[in-house]
């Protein structure tokens, strides 16, 4: 059975060293809102490229809070880019990262920004650990 949640977060992105000019590294700090009332931490590694509104990043971050009152972590794993303008997101559950009365989590997470704001939306389920 899928179940949803949705609500904000803050997030903060601190630069890492990195050589490759093309490339940064960010170290990733949120904090949930919502349904979802959690902080993670993770990092990012995102590439810019010479046309305007085309890039790609990649992130992994661990979540740790409650999920609709159920404690617990998690790790989500991002995979997106832009293409001048147009986003394609893949932000999943790792699979068996689920802790505590999380786990067997699986779901998705789309992440919204308007007027500068961030907002989640996520569809998730609970399954039986064998």
């Amino acid at each position: 059975m899928t179940s949803h949640a949705s609500g904000t977060f803050e997030v903060k992105l601190v630069p890492l060293t990195i050589e490759e000019k093309a490339l940064g590294r960010m170290s990733i700090d949120k904090q949930f809102r919502g349904d979802l009332d959690a902080a993670s931490k993770g990092e990012m590694l995102a590439a810019m490229t010479s046309v305007k509104g085309s890039a790609g990043y990649v992130a992994m971050e661990r979540v740790s809070g409650t999920l609709h009152g159920r404690a617990g972590t998690f790790i989500l794993q991002h995979s997106s880019t832009m293409t001048r303008g147009t986003p394609l997101q893949s932000v999943t559950v790792v699979p068996d990262s689920g802790s505590d009365q999380l786990a067997g989590l699986t779901g998705k997470m789309t992440i919204l920004i308007a007027d500068g704001k961030h907002s989640y939306d996520f569809e998730y389920a609970l399954s039986e650990i064998p």
